[in-house]
């Protein structure tokens, strides 16, 4: 490429605004999660929304995929999901009483169109710090998130996430936190 030339990504490229637009979004998504504005946080899902954790496996090569959709830490729509979000503020979600420290760690965004002409498709990496109590005991949870946004009356929200976490076995006690 000549000092004078352009870049010039193809047609079905993500645009730049679109980009930091949903960039600017999931941020801000992490941060409701990590100052624990839950009432809040709930409202950027639509009414549709899948929210899936599958199972990890370890399996030799060439013995199919070592991720278990079957299997599965979460499996939520917008109902159970508002009513893990009402159980949080109660005296009932002992994981999460007292509520953990978290900060997420979002990085590697890549963008692709679709999968409907209102939607892009966001995957990035995670990760999760979480602490609990006074011992200076803390998890890592990492992972690839796989969002969908959908433009809905001139607002994002999130029709579905998967995330496919880098452990087969979690060394937390619970995973009593959004991912």
């Amino acid at each position: 490429m000549s000092a004078g030339s352009i870049w010039v990504l193809p047609a079905e490229a993500v645009s730049p605004a679109a980009r930091l637009a949903a960039e600017d979004f999931l941020i801000a998504e992490a941060a409701m999660l990590d100052e624990r504005r839950f009432d809040e946080w709930i409202e950027l899902f639509t009414d549709d929304v899948e929210y899936i954790v599958p199972v990890r496996t370890i399996r030799r090569v060439g013995n199919g995929s070592d991720i278990d959709w079957e299997s599965r830490h979460y499996d939520d729509n917008k109902a159970s999901l508002s009513l893990r979000v009402r159980r949080l503020s109660t005296d009932v979600a002992w994981s999460e009483d007292p509520p953990s420290f978290t900060r997420r760690v979002l990085g590697n965004f890549r963008y692709t169109p679709g999968p409907a002409a209102t939607e892009l498709t966001v995957k990035t990496n995670l990760l999760l710090f979480r602490s609990r109590g006074t011992t200076g005991d803390h998890d890592l949870i990492a992972g690839e998130r796989t969002d969908v946004l959908r433009l809905v009356e001139g607002e994002l929200k999130i029709a579905k996430r998967h995330v496919v976490l880098d452990q087969a076995m979690l060394g937390t006690k619970n995973l009593g936190v959004f991912l």
